[in-house]
């Protein structure tokens, strides 16, 4: 009988791809095959997973869905949205119903998501084990097994914290035998090889462990990009991707510099040396980089040791580093005073000293300086929130072309910031506008979300709306014309 590899191995040379060693990254996932922008190179359901709010009933446990959810009358923890997806996940949550139901109130508040998922990967395997549910040659144990959990690069505090995991699961499944020190090394696991589940607008629902697309490499600039649908993960081409080339995504959030990125991946435990890592020093310099004094220049200003100042490397002129740091000094007081009002819910003074900073950053920092579109980015969703659209709207104008500065050309934000847009122009009868937007947002999240899921069917409708006004209006003004 073939070994779970070449069983493996088989099933992805069915989608013209391969598992391979990459040198210096372990292993890697490469294409046998062309793939084009748009294609579905992989997608894998999860070997377990678990919404992120667990007790409150945020979505449904099986296809984390948010309407019409119904609690679990016996174990009041787990919630679904139909009797379908209950049935679906019966045999599992039979098992772990009754664990669940047997816990005091105190212990189901310990229920946190890594613990859960824990639980349901444990009741899983023993299922399969037992042929109570399938397993296949990318749904079985030996898939986990086989991921890497750089135990041995864990600091200690973190191992201590697994050993109390791994004991609270034997606390929770008291009539299993477990090895703790096996779950401690997957909970080490869960830390560099679990998946974020995202709603189609990467909206944060849950966390999965999706053994095959773990096998999939980090890069800063990626050529495939990781959507979800319900749970169900799709791994599509953002680039036409050559036979024998390394498929890769992105781990963490791109719009950023070198550094940040390298620290965002250190859970990873790996340096990336993507062609964007290796020569990151002069995009660093325009991301987080200040604008020069002279307002007519749009060059960005490099350190100058010598002079304790800043100096634009388009035209010479330098700005003191003590002004710098004088105004920077301002930004963060005004943040703090931000961030309070924020978390005390006040979102119209939040907006107002936010603006504020906006300011003062346009003043110190270069148009596409990140810290300038976070303070966007948070000044679009308070405004979102306010329900004042037509600031709203100016906010996501200013964030598309940084975002097209910052990220690939297919990217889901991109995508989606159009259609944002594209739907406040419609509300203000911008139409011409709102066509343009959501034609772009439509080009781009077909690549990225493909054409079926409910979410893009949505788009197109609204897209098809736009092009009959405007076609509308177009012929009302020929005939008038005449």
């Amino acid at each position: 009988m073939a070994s779970w590899l070449e069983q493996l191995q088989r099933e992805l040379a069915g989608r013209g791809l391969a598992v391979a060693s990459i040198p210096g990254k372990g292993r890697g996932l490469i294409a046998t095959r062309t793939f084009f922008p748009g294609d579905v190179i992989l997608n894998q359901e999860p070997y377990a997973s678990t919404p992120n709010k667990i007790l409150v009933g945020s979505s449904c446990d099986h296809c984390f869905t948010s309407g019409n959810l119904r609690k679990c009358s016996m174990c009041q923890v787990t919630w679904y949205c139909s009797s379908d997806c209950q049935k679906e996940e019966w045999k599992l949550h039979q098992l772990e119903c009754r664990a669940m139901a047997a816990l005091t109130e105190d212990r189901k508040k310990m229920l946190t998501p890594t613990i859960r998922l824990m639980v349901r990967l444990v009741l899983k395997r023993k299922l399969q084990n037992e042929k109570v549910i399938p397993s296949s040659s990318i749904d079985n144990y030996n898939l986990v097994d086989a991921l890497e959990s750089h135990i041995s690069k864990v600091d200690e505090n973190q191992l201590v914290l697994y050993a109390q995991m791994a004991n609270l699961v034997s606390l929770i499944l008291p009539l299993l035998e477990l090895d703790l020190k096996e779950i401690a090394h997957t909970f080490s696991k869960f830390a560099c090889n679990a998946h974020t589940i995202c709603d189609p607008e990467l909206r944060p629902l849950g966390t999965g462990l999706y053994p095959v697309i773990s096998i999939i490499n980090h890069s800063c600039v990626p050529n495939a990009v990781l959507i979800f649908d319900g749970r169900t993960a799709y791994v599509r081409a953002l680039q036409p991707i050559g036979k024998d080339e390394e498929v890769s995504i992105s781990y963490i959030e791109t719009a950023a510099v070198t550094k940040k990125r390298h620290n965002d991946l250190k859970q990873y435990f790996f340096t990336c040396t993507c062609p964007r890592c290796a020569k990151g020093y002069e995009e660093d310099a325009l991301l987080e980089g200040f604008r020069c004094k002279n307002q007519a220049c749009d060059g960005f200003l490099l350190p100058d040791s010598g002079k304790k100042a800043y100096t634009c490397q388009k035209c010479g002129v330098s700005r003191d580093e003590e002004e710098i740091k004088k105004m920077r000094s301002e930004i963060l007081q005004l943040s703090d005073k931000a961030s309070s009002f924020l978390s005390s819910g006040n979102k119209a003074e939040a907006g107002s000293v936010y603006k504020i900073i906006e300011q003062l950053e346009r003043n110190l920092y270069h148009a596409f300086s990140t810290t300038l579109l976070h303070t966007c980015e948070t000044l679009l969703k308070i405004y979102m929130e306010l329900q004042d659209w037509r600031t709203a709207l100016a906010y996501c104008r200013l964030t598309i072309p940084v975002y097209e500065r910052v990220y690939p050309p297919f990217h889901p934000m991109i995508g989606l910031q159009f259609y944002t847009c594209g739907k406040l122009e419609w509300l203000f009868e911008c139409t011409e506008d709102a066509l343009k937007s959501l034609t772009r947002a439509a080009d781009i999240l077909k690549v990225t979300h493909g054409t079926k899921s409910q979410f893009m069917k949505e788009l197109f409708g609204k897209l098809e709306e736009a092009r009959a006004e405007v076609s509308f209006r177009l012929s009302s003004r020929l005939g008038h014309d005449e």
